[in-house]
């Protein structure tokens, strides 16, 4: 069992930690480097009763360190969340559940579903720069949002019957019926688009990550056991 989750966190991890670093140095960073443009106030979007900026990022080669920083951060994290899946599988295979690359892939969608998609809900990816509610009171709505997703995901995929289902349904929806926190006006400084842009970037390089994390973590936790 040892040698299973030793292997499917730390394979599957490693590749989607690469995977994760090389979509987000192709299609997140230059948005990030973009939008401290208009933080820094080297860009101005809102000025003089004027809205508008030219689009364009720095180049990717101004800033090497940084992204090889972004690189191992990654590497390190997903061999995180690979432990933490691997440990789910451990759980699961005790109960007599299945473990292969079409479970890891479901488990792998959870675990976007609970960490980036369900708090991105209330609290969507931002750009640097942007103003928001007070961080402690964010990053306690983001940890009750996480923990109550992924706790209502359990109740529906292991409990049994339409009271269960129920259940965890009530538990994902519970931190959204609260609310996230938020300002009462906006006061943003980059372009809205470049905004969308980014949650929506950010939000699809998470997604394909965790699927191919939970895809090889189950892959391999099948070939270990066989």
């Amino acid at each position: 069992m040892l040698k299973q989750i030793g292997a499917s966190a730390l394979f599957a991890g490693l590749a989607a930690g690469v995977l994760a670093a090389l979509l987000q140095l192709w299609f997140v960073v230059p948005l990030l480097m973009e939008a401290e443009l208009y933080e820094t106030g080297a860009r101005a979007h809102f000025t003089d009763g004027y809205i508008g900026s030219d689009a364009g990022a720095p180049p990717l080669g101004d800033a090497i360190g940084r992204h090889l920083g972004t690189i191992a951060l990654n590497i390190v994290g997903w061999i995180g969340f690979g432990f933490v899946l691997a440990a789910g599988f451990a759980l699961a295979a005790r109960r007599g559940m299945r473990i292969d690359a079409r479970a890891g892939l479901l488990w792998g969608l959870a675990g976007f579903a609970a960490l980036a998609l369900a708090p991105a809900f209330g609290l969507p990816p931002e750009l640097p720069g942007t103003i928001a509610a007070e961080v402690s009171e964010r990053q306690l709505w983001w940890g009750v949002t996480v923990v109550a997703t992924a706790l209502g995901l359990a109740v529906m995929a292991f409990g049994r019957g339409p009271g269960w289902l129920a259940g965890g349904a009530a538990l994902i929806a519970l931190p959204h019926l609260i609310g996230a926190p938020h300002l009462d006006r906006y006061f943003g400084t980059a372009a809205p688009e470049l905004g969308a842009l980014f949650a929506t970037r950010a939000l699809g390089v998470s997604a394909v990550a965790w699927a191919l994390l939970g895809l090889l973590a189950g892959w391999i936790w099948s070939r270990e056991a066989a």
